[in-house]
């Protein structure tokens, strides 16, 4: 064994998919962080990694308290995503009449690294493994599956696919949607695109938008004032209908124009930016704008005005000439809005909200283009 140290236990193997191995076992709880990290997400370099959310203390502090609480039945599986490293040997001897040969028995051999270096990363049940390491009983047997792939990329989309059904904050989904390439449910595959666009909006300094879009992976220090969530609506909206700013871009079965989609977002974004300088870039307590209601309500705008500007030869220039006769119209740090009766900072992110404003907004945009006519 190359002079490792290893933990071994009794396993069945089988197979799934294109041949990858599927373990499933018993650990004490106290072995799951001995033999497996916790691959919480963040970003190195601008590359994201991991795929965990941030430990819920709360929560984990419950199942420890119920754990420790007397003799407790804890049948929940714990997922891992196992390195290649590990070793199998099948048991010998011969197998009982009619068994029904689904998978193999043998022993597992996981190596045993230092923290951070560790040949299993736990996919599903961070919090379950997090309350079993502190849980007075050291000895509570943990049913465990496991499957080898040290793709980054494998483990992402089971952690996005196990957790599906369970309340996994949203914006964790968004910012690990584009780093995935499995088929995804259609709801999860609506979000992929727009997903990605966010990311690149986020990180592009040519973008109006770099670095004010808040991410899951980002540090508490961050200064990322708008949600990625309101800006996915915007677009995932805008995708839906061939004649949307973004939509007339996707080309069903023949790829999507991805390049012309984000041009389209920062030119148009850019000239939201250079029209209301004095709300961009603030805290949604002082700027409506970046608040969830005014993204989405701009976004909303965004079809009709692009589309609007498509007859022009100054895309460009046509978008912001619509958008400079409607600013004096909008209240986004001070005011009330004329039509609406609610000052500038009882705008709220609700459905309400966010109809009655775009409507509102592509209103006033109507009434001043039939008046320019």
């Amino acid at each position: 064994m190359n002079g490792r140290e290893y933990l071994k236990v009794r396993a069945v193997r089988a197979e799934q998919g294109s041949g990858t191995s599927i373990f499933a076992f018993f650990l004490y709880g106290a072995d799951i962080n001995r033999v497996a990290d916790i691959s919480r997400i963040r970003r190195d370099e601008q590359e994201l990694k991991g795929f965990q959310r941030r430990e819920i203390r709360d929560h984990v502090k419950e199942i420890a308290a119920f754990l420790d609480s007397g003799p407790v039945l804890f049948p929940n599986a714990i997922i891992l995503a196992l390195s290649p490293e590990v070793e199998f040997a099948s048991a010998r001897g011969r197998s009982p009449g009619n068994l029904c040969e689904v998978g193999d028995a043998g022993t597992l051999s996981i190596p045993i690294y230092p923290e951070g270096r560790r040949a299993a990363w736990i996919v599903d049940g961070q919090q379950r493994s997090l309350a079993l390491s502190a849980a007075k009983d050291r000895t509570i047997a943990v049913p465990v599956v496991g499957f080898v792939s040290d793709a980054l990329e494998t483990q992402r989309e089971q952690f996005i696919l196990v957790n599906k059904a369970r309340p996994l904050p949203t914006r964790l989904i968004n910012e690990l949607l584009p780093e995935v390439s499995v088929l995804l449910p259609r709801d999860l595959a609506a979000r992929q695109l727009p997903s990605a666009l966010c990311e690149a909006l986020n990180t592009d300094p040519n973008s109006p938008f770099c670095g004010l879009i808040k991410r899951e992976s980002d540090a508490k220090d961050r200064a990322g004032i708008v949600t990625d969530n309101a800006l996915i609506e915007t677009m995932k909206a805008s995708l839906k209908t061939p004649a949307g700013a973004l939509g007339q871009f996707k080309h069903n079965g023949d790829g999507n124009d991805t390049a012309a989609m984000y041009d389209a977002l920062v030119l148009y974004w850019s000239a939201v930016r250079d029209t209301f300088p004095e709300a961009w870039g603030k805290p949604p307590s002082e700027s409506r704008l970046m608040h969830s209601a005014g993204i989405r309500a701009m976004g909303a705008l965004m079809d009709t005005i692009m589309l609007r500007a498509d007859a022009s030869p100054d895309k460009a220039a046509a978008v912001r000439a619509m958008l400079a006769r409607m600013a004096p119209r909008c209240c986004w740090t001070g005011g009330t809005w004329e039509g609406l009766g609610l000052d500038w900072n009882e705008i709220q992110s609700t459905s309400q909200h966010i109809t009655k404003l775009s409507d509102h907004l592509m209103h006033i945009e109507r009434d001043l283009a039939r008046a320019a006519a």
